[in-house]
This record gives structure tokens, C-alpha cells and sequence, in this order.
């Protein structure tokens, strides 16, 4: 596209120029209102926003396509772009088009490519969702060691996590990034195509010098301005390397204007309760199995109102705890919220809907915010005051986390009154609109708006104060585009201007036209006052942003604790409204949770009037692997699935749906529920399970919980049977975890006798004339049917199908009972099949033994002896 570059015209090339720097963007490159893109560009974009493509000269002798978008509206097609999956290069005109003429006639406007716009790294309110994070994610391997970078450029947050080939993949899930940068032999590593593949969408990989430690120390170092990292955390040196990639690639994409991210924080794993990829899909924590938010355990629990609480909520629910003492701080903060109900009322009736603190100040650093981002801080500062007394008014003992939100919510009166007396009440969406700065606050400002806003009135002024002084009473100031402002009189009144004051300018037959001194330099100041007013409306505004940057730490202390706050009310108003109880954690095995509800599938009952049937689980010593069996339609899911979300909302030190829950601090939490495949990989549902199946077998200790549904079915009886039999073995005697294992295959049942923390339990039914009845409800024992023919009639089968299947059931049951199973081919399935046209035929009845020998019988024949004998033989053919 660059060659010959002869036959383009300036612009063009300087088009060409730009673009060959950005090869993997699209160039939305300004001229004038709008931004305009050319060639694979231009049909890229217009086939991606549905927009007119339209063709702009030549390039070897080729129409060059074209297609635009407003710059007015350029954020909502970048919107769509990012989702897409493109990258966006914007390139600005960086002179005037006046600027340009000066250096010659047939200069092109300069311009420049002033941000690369990535779905990792977007800041803009309509951009992102605001109650969720978006982070932009970076790995790297150094010295052996592999390490995880993550930060979101929108809120500062910024986190190192050392991880293992074994770890990454739960530890991606839980971050879920927009974009993951990646060194290009990392991309090679064979043992990290699996891992990697779930994220492809997302990766953008970068060349191996971007991840160098050295580069990356360095990086940090000049960043947060100081000459030793040791201050920060005990960082490897992958983790090092990995930060600063992370940082050399934000300043890539936002062409060096830095973000405002906070010390990077390292998080070890162990600290968290790990779950992975497939957990999470299954118990559908953030989203549910066909990516609806609604319906997620999320979406259940979130009660907040700002975004920044919203998005603290998420990143609980994917990051729960396994220290006990930090999640009892938590719990000890909704404690006290809860037994405070006034106070939790006034205050989210003063946070609702207040602003995006975090995002504001992003805003701000960056050089992208308006008017209304400074407003967003006055307001959230403003409040602080209010919040700090009405958190004071909970306890007088106020525990440690609530103590830490009063100390963080700060002291901010210097910035509060700057802005409050600075801007005005009603304010504009940008900078470059003018008018957001109050009357009053600076003196030379409201010279300059006098002028613009009364030249008329100074005029008119100007006007009556000349013709007092000459007694000219028809003496008139006008205006015309060739002389601009002047003094108008007849020609029998001229003689009455005094020459020292009026300089003549022009005369016609009837008027002669003057001008003065003070007439020009008012005619100067209208004509320049709307540029003035602006170009220092700009200057303030700057000057406003520098002082709120400059409490940076503070307001950013300040954004953490109005989301901690807004999560503990938010939380309060959960457990109060949903009757939830606080769990007691411990560090021993014990899981004891009665009462248990699944939150999910009982708020939704509730909306149409119903009650939700609660459970008991108890998994400790002596049955630490429940096996159990009955129907799925009786709730068999459901109660596996609660089990697993009340231990995540428990580490995450929440209150739970449940009456009691006392809970051993559980590492990690595998859930396997569910059939899926992954045709993209070629794997069946069958293997999709065992390849879950093996994660988890190798992987959990004694202090996980495993929650297992129908492992074998995928195969033939006796495989899926043997390979279930032996996954329970192996949870019971290596992993030693509590385990909740759901089957169809009774016969499991029999591992009761032989392993000691095995118990059998069911789903409880109930069989009432001839209807069974599910009650929802979990009780010791086996089931030893599974009515599957009973659900396969409420799901609308056909009658002759039910019918049949009944029969083949009984005629099954009664070999299997006598020993005598048939092969496939002796089955009578397809005998007796109804036309589609015809009313079906009754099923031919099948003889019992009993009845054949019957059959046989006369009993004219026999005597009563051999009568008796009879009866003893029909006796055990029954």
C-alpha cells in the first residue's frame, strides 16, 4: 500500500506514513469534524458499524475506499469496534489549519497518532461497564518462574500473582481479562496450549524484549519514582518483568501519557479459595451457562448502588478468601451494619447513584476528563463528611474494618471548597464547550465573559458617552465586515468631531466614518473575547485537575472506601431481607450447613409466590462423602449446586442462606455438574467430563469440597459404572476430601459397607396413586428407583413410548433380579410399534414364569398332594 508513492497526494502520504507505523490497527484519522479511514481500513470499519463506503481519489491508479464517523460520535463507534475485537489507532490533527499555511501554501496539517485504543485499555464511562472491572493482563516467565500482572487502568488497580502451569487456567478465570499480552515464545510452549486456548480471543502477543526484567524494573522504578522496589513487596523476578510489561505496554498504547495506578499489590495464591474455570461456568457465579448476567449468583447478590461497590462485589464473588481472620473482619463490618438498620438506610439513600470516583480520577490523570468528572469528585468528597458521622452513630465499638473506612474516607476540605467555588452548578460534557466555570472565581475571566456576554450593552455605552462628548445626537457606532466597528455622523455634524480623539477612517457623499483609540481596542476584546474566555476557562481547568491529581493517594483512599462501605450496607440489606445467617469458619474439616438454600433459584421462587424447601448437608468426620441418588427433578442439583455457593459466599465473608453454617475453611472448590462438549477442541461430552473429572481427582486435598453429578453416564453401563466406582474410592481413601457425589448407579450404594466416611443419602419421593410426587427434600438412605420413566412423562413423550418403556423396565428388572440379563438383540423393543396413523396398540402382555407353568397345569389331574407341591413350586417361581 506504501509503494509508489509518487502518485499520492500529500495528505495521502502523509496517510501511508502514519499507517505503516500502526499495521495492526484501525486508523481513525481526523480531518476536520470527522475521522476518516482508507482502504482494507475503510471496508473493514464499514462492514463492522454498517456504514456507507464511499471512495476518495486514486492510489495507483485504484479508487481508494473511504468511510467516516462523526468525531462528535466517534465513542460509540469505538464502542462497537473494541467488542469486535479491532484495535483502534486515533490520530489527531496536532496544528491548525492556519498553523499549517504559515510554514507554505501547500503544507498538510500535521497529525499525529495520540492513543491506541485496546479493549484492556478504554477509560470512557460508555466504554466500560461500570459495575464490573476491566482488566488488562500481561505473563511472563523468568528464571523458571511464571507470573501473572493484571491491572485496570480505569480504577488503578494493579496485582502481581506468581503461577504454575497447573494454576494459570483458574487463575485467568478468575481475572477474566479484556486483552492478555503475551511474549511471543511463551505463545510456543506446548504444555500452555490448553490454558492459552480459552483466551485467544483476547491475546495480543508482544515480542520477548517487552518482558525483560531488567526492562521491567526499570520501568517501575521511573514510574512510581523511586530507586528500590523493596518498599513495595517481595516481588520474584517474573513478577518484576511482568509489571513492567504491563507498564511499557500502557504506555505504548496511550502514546506516554500515563494512568494513576496504585503500588502494585502481590497476591498469593494460597490465599485464595481456587476455583476453576469449569467450577465457575457450572455454579454460574457471574454469568449464567449461556452468558446472561441475570440469573447469576451475582446478580442475586449484588445490593449495592454505585458502580465502584458493584464491581467490589465481583471481585469477591471471584476471589474468596481462605484466611479466616480477614474474612471475620468482613463479617464483623455486616454484623454491625445489620443491627444499625437506620444507619444503613441514610447512608445508601446518600450514595445512590452518586458518581464513579476510581474512574473520574483515571479520567483526570490521563488528560481525557470534562467538567463533569471534576463535579463527580466534588460530589463523592463532599459526602465523606456526612458518611463518617452516620458510621460512628453504628457502635461504639466500631470493628476494625469500619474504623479503617472512617480514617480512609479523609479530610478533603482545601480540594471540596476549590472545586465547589470553581464550577458551575449545570456543567458541560467537555471541556472545549466553555461555561463551566462560576462567575466570581477569578476576576480576569469575568473581564473577559463581560465583554462577550455584553457588547452590545458596552456599545450602546460607548455610543452615548461619544455623543455626549461631540452633542451629536445622531451619532451611531455601527459595524461591517471590511471595516470592522465605527463612528458614523452626517457630513454637516463633521465638524464637530474632534480630531484628537476621532481618527477619520472613511467618506461618502453624505457620511464620514471615524474611529478611536478605545472603539478599537473594544472591537479587539468582542472579536477575541470567546476565544479569551475559553482559552482561560482551559487554563483553570487544568489548574483544577493538577490540584485534584495532586491528592492522587488520598482521593484514591478515599474511592476504596466508599465501595467498602457501599459493600457492607449493601450486604447488611442481603442477610436482613433474605433472612441469611453468618457462618462460622473454622480450620478443621467440619461442613455443617442446615437450612441450606440455593439464593439463585430461591429469590426466583419467590417471584412467583413460592417457598424454596430448604436442606441440611453435613460432610463431616464419619460421612465426609455423601452418595446420592433419586431424580434429578427432585431437586438433586440444585441441592449440590447451593451447597458449593453458600462456601463461596462464606469465604467471601458474607452472611448465607441457610439457618446454621459452620464451615472448615475450604482450599478448593470443584463442581462438576452437568453435561457440555467443546467441539472446537474436538472433545465429546464424555470426554469434556473426564478431562474435568481428572483435574479434579489430581488436584484436590483434604481441605476441598468436590461437588461431582452423573460421572459415567457419558459411556456404557459397565464402564461408566467401574470408572465412578473408582473415582469414589480415590476421593475417599487419597483425596481425602467432602465430597457430595451424585449418581444413578445404585449400586454405588455398596461402598457404604466398605468405606467408612461413605453415607448413602436420596432424594426423597413419594408414590401416591400411582403419581409420584417429588419432595424436594434430601434424607439418609438409597433411592432404588430413579423415575426416569415418571420425568420422561411429565417432559411430554408420547403415551406408546411411556407405555412401552415401562414394560421393557419390568421385563429388565425381573431378568436382572433372576440373573438373567438379556443381550440387546433379545429385547423386545421395537416389537408391537403403533403406525403413525393408527391408535396405538396395547403393549403384548409378557408371562411371568409363574403364569407359563400355570398354563401347563390341569387341576382335574391332580391330587391333593401333588396340589400342595404345586403350590410350593408357583411359591418360588414368584
Amino acid at each position: 500500500m506504501a509503494e509508489n508513492k509518487s502518485k499520492t497526494t500529500p495528505m495521502m502520504e502523509q496517510y501511508l506514513s502514519i499507517k505503516e507505523n500502526h499495521q495492526d490497527c484501525l486508523l481513525f484519522y481526523r480531518m476536520g469534524d470527522f475521522y476518516e479511514l482508507f482502504f482494507e481500513d475503510a471496508e473493514l470499519a464499514s462492514s463492522a458499524l454498517d456504514i456507507t463506503l464511499t471512495k476518495r481519489g486514486s492510489h495507483n491508479d485504484a479508487p481508494i475506499p473511504m468511510c467516516g464517523v462523526p468525531v462528535h460520535a466517534s465513542e460509540t463507534y469505538l464502542s462497537r469496534l473494541i467488542r469486535k475485537g479491532y484495535r483502534v489507532a486515533v490520530c489527531e490533527q496536532t496544528e491548525s489549519p492556519t498553523e499549517a499555511k504559515k510554514r507554505g501554501g501547500k503544507a498538510v496539517v500535521r497529525r499525529e497518532v495520540v492513543r491506541i485504543v485496546t479493549p484492556g485499555t478504554i477509560t470512557e464511562d460508555n466504554l466500560l461497564d461500570a459495575r464490573a472491572n476491566n482488566y488488562l493482563c500481561a505473563l511472563t516467565e523468568y528464571g523458571g518462574i511464571m507470573s501473572l500482572a493484571w491491572c485496570d487502568m480505569s480504577t488503578g488497580e494493579f496485582t502481581i500473582q506468581d503461577v504454575t502451569i497447573k494454576t494459570i487456567g483458574a487463575t485467568l478465570s478468575r481475572i477474566a481479562p479484556s486483552e492478555f499480552i503475551v511474549p511471543q515464545n511463551i505463545i510456543t510452549k506446548e504444555a500452555l496450549f490448553d490454558v492459552l486456548a480459552d483466551w485467544q480471543s483476547v491475546i495480543h502477543p508482544l515480542p520477548d524484549v517487552r518482558f525483560d526484567f531488567q526492562n521491567g524494573e526499570k520501568r517501575l522504578l521511573d514510574f512510581y519514582g523511586v530507586s528500590d522496589l523493596t518498599g513495595f513487596g517481595d516481588f520474584s523476578k517474573a513478577g518484576v518483568a511482568c509489571a513492567g510489561s504491563l507498564l511499557d505496554y500502557i504506555a505504548l498504547t496511550q502514546i506516554g501519557t500515563m494512568p494513576s495506578l496504585k503500588i502494585p499489590c502481590t497476591l498469593q495464591a494460597s490465599g485464595i479459595l481456587d476455583i476453576d474455570g469449569a467450577t465457575r461456568r457450572s455454579l454460574e457465579l457471574t454469568h449464567t451457562q449461556n452468558g446472561q448476567k441475570n440469573g447469576s449468583l451475582l446478580s442475586t447478590i449484588d445490593c449495592t448502588v454505585t458502580g465502584a461497590g458493584a464491581r467490589l462485589v465481583h471481585a469477591r464473588l471471584a476471589s474468596p478468601l481462605t484466611d479466616g481472620v480477614a474474612i471475620n473482619h468482613r463479617l464483623d463490618s455486616i454484623t454491625t451494619a445489620i443491627n444499625a438498620p437506620d444507619c444503613v438506610d441514610e447512608i445508601m439513600a446518600i450514595m445512590q447513584g452518586s458518581p464513579d470516583l476510581e474512574r473520574a480520577m483515571t479520567r483526570l490523570s490521563l488528560g481525557r476528563g470534562g467538567p463533569r468528572d471534576l463535579s463527580a469528585i466534588l460530589h463523592c468528597l463532599t459526602m465523606t463528611s456526612g458518611l463518617k458521622n452516620i458510621i460512628r452513630k453504628m457502635n461504639n465499638a466500631l470493628p476494625q474494618n469500619l474504623q479503617t473506612i472512617i480514617q480512609d474516607l479523609g479530610h478533603h476540605d482545601s480540594v471540596v471548597n476549590t472545586l465547589k467555588s470553581a464550577l458551575e452548578d449545570e456543567l458541560p460534557l467537555l471541556a472545549r464547550d466553555g461555561g463551566f466555570i462560576r462567575c466570581g472565581f477569578n476576576t480576569a475571566l469575568d473581564k473577559i465573559r463581560q465583554v462577550r456576554d455584553h457588547s452590545r450593552q458596552l456599545i450602546a455605552d460607548l455610543e452615548q458617552q461619544y455623543r455626549n462628548h461631540t452633542g451629536v445626537d445622531k451619532l451611531k457606532i455601527k459595524h461591517n465586515n471590511v471595516l470592522g466597528y465605527f463612528i458614523e455622523v452626517t457630513v454637516k455634524n463633521a465638524d464637530k468631531m474632534d480630531l484628537d480623539l476621532f481618527i477619520h477612517r472613511q467618506s461618502t457623499a453624505s457620511q464620514v466614518r471615524y474611529t478611536t483609540t478605545e472603539l478599537s481596542e473594544l472591537a479587539r476584546d468582542i472579536i477575541e473575547s470567546r476565544d479569551k474566555a475559553l482559552a482561560m476557562e482551559l487554563e483553570i481547568f487544568k489548574t483544577l485537575c493538577d490540584t485534584v491529581c495532586n491528592h492522587n493517594q488520598e482521593i484514591g483512599l478515599t474511592a476504596v472506601a466508599l465501595a467498602e462501605i457501599d459493600w457492607v450496607c449493601g450486604f447488611a440489606l442481603l442477610a436482613v431481607k433474605e433472612n441469611y445467617c453468618r457462618p462460622q469458619l473454622t480450620e478443621d474439616s467440619v461442613f455443617v450447613i442446615e437450612g441450606g438454600r440455593h439464593p439463585v433459584v430461591e429469590q426466583s421462587l419467590k417471584k412467583q409466590g413460592k417457598s424454596f424447601i430448604s436442606n441440611t448437608c453435613d460432610l463431616s468426620t464419619g460421612q465426609k462423602l455423601w452418595l446420592l441418588t433419586g431424580p434429578n427433578m427432585a431437586g438433586k442439583s440444585t441441592f449440590l449446586r447451593q451447597n458449593a455457593l453458600i462456601t463461596i459466599m462464606a469465604q467471601m465473608g458474607v452472611y448465607v442462606p441457610a439457618t446454621v453454617c459452620h464451615m472448615g475453611i475450604v482450599d478448593k472448590l470443584f463442581s462438576r455438574v452437568g453435561a457440555s462438549d467443546d467441539l472446537a477442541r474436538g472433545q465429546s461430552t464424555f470426554m469434556v467430563e473426564m478431562v474435568e473429572t481428572a483435574t479434579i481427582l489430581n488436584q484436590a486435598t483434604n481441605r476441598s469440597l468436590v461437588i461431582l453429578d452423573e460421572i459415567g453416564r457419558g459411556t456404557s453401563t459397565f464402564d461408566g459404572l467401574s470408572i465412578a466406582w473408582s473415582c469414589v474410592e480415590h476421593l475417599h481413601n487419597t483425596s481425602q476430601c467432602r465430597t457430595l457425589f451424585a449418581t444413578h448407579y445404585h449400586e454405588l450404594n455398596t461402598l457404604a459397607k466398605s468405606l467408612e466416611n461413605v453415607s448413602p443419602y436420596a432424594m426423597q419421593v413419594k408414590e401416591w396413586d400411582n403419581e409420584v410426587v417429588f419432595l424436594h427434600t434430601v434424607g439418609a438412605g438409597s433411592a432404588n428407583r430413579s423415575y426416569g420413566i415418571h420425568v420422561a412423562r411429565l417432559a411430554g413423550l408420547p403415551p406408546s413410548v411411556i407405555t412401552r418403556a415401562d414394560t421393557i423396565l419390568q421385563q429388565l428388572e425381573n431378568n436382572k433380579t433372576s440373573g438373567e440379563l438379556q443381550s440387546i438383540g433379545e429385547l423386545p423393543l421395537f416389537q408391537n410399534l403403533p403406525d403413525a396413523e393408527t391408535k396405538p396398540a396395547s403393549p403384548a402382555p409378557i408371562k411371568s414364569p409363574a403364569e407359563e407353568h400355570l398354563e401347563t397345569l390341569n387341576p382335574d389331574d391332580l391330587s391333593p398332594r401333588d396340589a400342595l407341591e404345586t403350590l410350593y413350586q408357583l411359591k418360588s417361581l414368584l
